[in-house]
């Protein structure tokens, strides 16, 4: 029997994937790269909202996230093909579920105290331990397979344990910031400064306004991590809200680099300003399979998506800028990189659609599709927050169905609002695009109890998917790719979930050069030109 104690920490692991994966990222970057006041070369980065708090064991804001990749090591990170590379550790070994980490020599903490194996495995256990709620867990540090870390300071190496399975305890440690172990006990004094350990350090919060970062300047011998000697000597993060101002601003000269999207990217693709982007999804359609909805029923999501123009949605989901989504939400740089959705969706084919529907046992009377009495009807949620072009192919989504014979009603939500929503489970169809940065991430999603005891929205049980997921789970990192994409393709096959678009995030440049990944901007790649 669970104890409720148990049950309780599983709901709150819950609610924290949930609020890390389903949040909707509203930041959009900008670089000026002049000279200061005092001469330094200075980069000023637009965000589109304040942080909150800058806490690094503590945040899961995008905005924050993004902010605090400037200022703390991690143990590894991504290359633009999801394979792993060297960050604080200079090498890694995986055997039996363990992980040994070795540190680069001549780390060190913001005071210019070293930063030593006992700090990072101090700091690992931290987030793993439940008690201390920090939203990392599961995204960071594996939530559910008994993960621990212990130190040899000699050797300069962290060894991670795991009793259950965890077959990317690698690749999860590139989103772990590290932290000097006397930041620890009392983790919300770095809500507004920061206990650095990367390549910057917080000098000045002006909340709602800017945040200021200096280069870190280490003890003779020693360096932060990642070195960037070559970088921008001072970073200013500057709260502009408005994405047109964004674009005026690039555009005048007074700023050199830009997130932007919508009308406002086409004056910049006008103007010949160059871009870096990366692929994020967009579209994608999640059922409620529990037993109380329509839904439930296969036959009746085949042909809910058998009836849509899926090209034309997405199309008008992106203003034409969008490109078909090959994959289930995994957003680059990530280590799967196969193409799980061609071939798995059910094919644009209405007269199939309702062949699908008649088999089952619908018939339709007075134009509608109805069964023992009840008229087929779905109510589609979709967030407000995430724009008008969106909501704009919601809404042809349900001119589609409709004209099929479907009573489907599109309900917006404000806000965070669809969370809440999506957990009561009083939904059939949700336009609520997952995304997440490793595929053994999906499982909570698709697999397990429904909330409020886990995070499997729309309650799906799919025995294929659940067996290739635990032959993946058996193989670290990317020897297990093949059956992950396969899973994948199971959940999509049997129209569990239906991946529609993804869109190119755009971050435009003038005067600085950079490279950027699902997380903004990459540290170290600033550079002048």
């Amino acid at each position: 029997m669970t104890s409720p104690r148990r049950a309780a920490a599983r709901r709150d692991r819950a609610a924290r994937a949930l609020a890390v994966v389903t949040a909707t990222a509203l930041m959009s970057t900008a670089c000026g790269g002049g000279a200061s006041g005092d001469g330094a070369w200075t980069v000023t980065l637009a965000i589109r909202a304040d942080p909150g708090s800058l806490s690094p064991l503590g945040t899961v804001n995008s905005t924050a996230l993004m902010m605090n990749r400037f200022a703390y090591a991690t143990l590894v990170r991504a290359a633009a093909d999801g394979s792993t590379t060297a960050g604080a550790a200079e090498s890694w070994s995986v055997r039996d579920g363990r992980v040994r980490f070795v540190l680069r020599p001549g780390l060190t903490c913001e005071d210019g105290g070293p930063l030593t194996a006992s700090d990072v495995a101090a700091g690992y256990n931290h987030v793993a331990d439940p008690a201390n709620q920090s939203p990392l867990l599961g995204l960071a540090v594996p939530a559910d397979a008994g993960a621990k870390a212990s130190a040899d300071d000699a050797t300069r190496t962290v060894t991670v344990t795991t009793s259950g399975s965890a077959p990317f305890l690698v690749e999860m440690a590139r989103l772990l910031p590290l932290v000097c172990r006397k930041s620890l006990g009392d983790p919300s004094r770095l809500s507004r400064a920061t206990a650095a350990t990367g390549a910057y350090r917080l000098v000045e919060a002006v909340p709602g306004d800017h945040y200021t970062y200096v280069r870190r300047t280490p003890p003779a011998g020693t360096r932060p991590a990642p070195a960037d000697a070559a970088g921008p000597e001072k970073l200013v993060f500057k709260v502009v809200a408005d994405e047109s101002t964004t674009a005026n601003l690039l555009l005048g000269g007074q700023i050199d680099a830009g997130q932007v999207s919508g009308p406002d990217a086409e004056r910049l693709l006008a103007a010949g300003v160059a871009w870096k982007g990366t692929r994020t999804p967009t579209g994608q359609l999640l059922f409620n399979e529990s037993p109380a909805r329509p839904t439930t029923a296969q036959a009746v999501r085949r042909a809910l998506v058998g009836a849509l123009d899926l090209k034309r949605l997405g199309s008008v989901a992106t203003g034409g800028t969008g490109t078909p989504a090959t994959n289930l939400g995994e957003t680059p740089p990530t280590p799967c990189t196969g193409d799980t959705v061609t071939g798995n969706v059910a094919p644009h084919d209405p007269a199939k659609a309702e062949a699908e529907l008649t088999g089952a046992g619908w018939r339709k009377n007075g134009g509608f599709w109805e069964k023992d009495g009840r008229t087929l009807s779905v109510t589609l949620v979709h967030p407000v927050i995430a724009g008008p072009q969106v909501s704009a192919a919601v809404e042809l989504t349900v001119k589609e169905w409709n004209a099929f014979g479907v009573k489907a009603t599109a309900k917006p939500i404000d806000g965070s609002g669809l969370l809440a929503v999506l957990t009561r489970g009083d939904w059939d169809v949700a336009w609520s695009p997952i995304s997440v940065p490793l595929p053994d991430q999906l499982t909570r999603f698709f697999d397990g109890p429904p909330p409020p005891a886990g995070s499997n929205l729309g309650s799906v049980d799919n025995p294929e998917y659940r067996r290739l997921a635990a032959e993946a789970a058996a193989r670290p990192g990317r020897d297990g790719c093949p059956l992950w994409d396969r899973a994948d393709a199971a959940l999509i096959r049997r129209t569990d979930v239906t991946p529609i678009v993804d869109s190119t995030v755009r971050t435009f440049g003038k005067g600085v050069r950079f490279e950027v990944d699902g997380g903004g901007i990459v540290p170290g790649s600033l550079r002048r030109g």
